[in-house]
């Protein structure tokens, strides 16, 4: 997570603003597993390293699941609707996300290798897959998806998608 303070963040009422802050978080993830790697090289599987992992496990298995499904169960299904362009974008924004769990299920299992991971070469292709493939869909998604929803969704729309993501996470609205 960024280091913004939960006061400044956006909340449910503004869930588009919610899924790029979401974003700004994944990028900085990354960046965290990046350095992670060149930890595990230098210091080898140490405590730093495994709550490093942890700390990437809790988010890409809470944080990372809920906003695919904030996009995939809220905000793609009134956006496949509209055009058959945006249709188009839907479906390889899926796509990604597939691929993207897919390869968080790689990474996944290296960590679980607790210390043979420092011997595993093939770790830091895994995290340079991983991470290329986050920000290849983000950069992706916000200049093809999110900019254009901004200006199609309704403010009831909106407020529905907002809603349906406070659920997603326990928080009533």
């Amino acid at each position: 997570m960024t280091d913004t303070p939960a006061s400044q963040r956006p909340d449910f009422s503004d869930p588009l603003a919610v899924l790029y802050a979401c974003h700004e978080d994944m990028l900085a993830q990354c960046e965290a597993l990046e350095k992670l790697v060149v930890h595990i090289r230098e210091h080898g599987f140490d405590a730093d390293t495994r709550s490093r992992i942890a700390a990437a496990v809790q988010f890409f298995t809470t944080a990372a699941v809920q906003h695919h499904q904030d996009e995939d169960t809220g905000l793609f299904p009134i956006l496949n609707r509209q055009s058959l362009k945006l249709a188009d974008i839907v479906f390889r924004l899926r796509k990604d996300h597939e691929q993207l769990h897919t390869l968080w299920d790689v990474l996944f299992l290296d960590f679980k290798k607790g210390p043979a991971l420092a011997e595993d070469d093939a770790f830091a292709d895994h995290v340079a897959a991983f991470c290329g493939g986050y920000r290849e869909h983000i950069k992706r998604e916000t200049r093809e998806l999110l900019s254009m929803a901004q200006h199609i969704l309704s403010h009831q729309q909106l407020e529905e998608i907002g809603r349906a993501m406070a659920r997603r996470r326990g928080i009533r609205r």
